[in-house]
């Protein structure tokens, strides 16, 4: 009997480039909702929650944290996502389809997310580059601030639905941030890394992945890595 992999996979930076999509939506949210200017300056959003993120945008401007004002954030920001996925000129990266395909037809592989976005964004992120019907679930950044708290809720949804216990070492995360790595690690996970996103293969190579790539473009090399022999 062979061993299932699940591969968690992060959208942004990984799969795709939204052209900046999701932060240009913010962006607008925040100042057109609650009237900042400039909310985004000095503010870090690789590898990041989009929980965190909007946590670090409340405390920066006073903005309290009652469920309502972050309800409020997150409809706003949601509402112009769309508009900006039209707008802007995001692509698949390198690879990627050719990847997702050939995973795809093993058995044995099960592709999961493992992502910052709100569960909304994720999808429609992936609605809007086609790439919806390759995932059914996942871990999220709709409540952690903690990435890895994220990774233990993709490994629990993982689990939930195959019911089956699944160990650590059955697992991959493929990401393009140190956070992608590290949390692979807290999961007790392989972890592959790709610089196609803000973190440059030196920056990435300083966090030890098990394996590290510049792009997906040697689809054979990739799926290795993944999923070994």
């Amino acid at each position: 009997m062979m061993t299932l992999r699940i591969v968690f996979f992060d959208i942004d930076g990984t799969l795709l480039a939204t052209g900046g999509a999701g932060q240009t939506a913010m962006e607008r949210a925040l100042v057109e909702e609650f009237r900042l200017e400039l909310p985004f300056e000095g503010v870090r959003t690789g590898g990041r929650t989009d929980s965190g993120i909007m946590t670090e945008i409340f405390d920066r401007h006073g903005i309290p944290h009652s469920d309502e004002q972050r309800q409020r954030f997150r409809t706003a920001y949601l509402d112009r996502l769309p508009e900006c996925l039209d707008a802007l000129p995001g692509t698949l990266l390198p690879g990627v389809s050719d990847l997702l395909d050939r995973l795809s037809q093993s058995d044995n592989v099960v592709l999961s997310l493992l992502t910052g976005n709100y569960t909304e964004s994720a999808w429609a992120k992936l609605r809007h580059f086609g790439l919806d019907e390759r995932f059914e679930f996942g871990g999220f950044g709709d409540f952690h601030i903690d990435r890895n708290l994220v990774a233990g809720d993709a490994k629990a949804a993982a689990e939930s639905a195959l019911g089956l216990s699944i160990a650590g070492d059955q697992c991959c995360v493929v990401g393009d941030t140190p956070a992608d790595i590290e949390c692979a690690r807290s999961i007790g996970a392989d972890s592959v890394a790709v610089a196609t996103g803000v973190y440059n293969h030196q920056e990435l190579q300083a966090h030890t992945p098990d394996y590290l790539f510049a792009t997906f473009s040697d689809v054979s090399a990739a799926a290795r890595a993944i999923v070994p022999v």
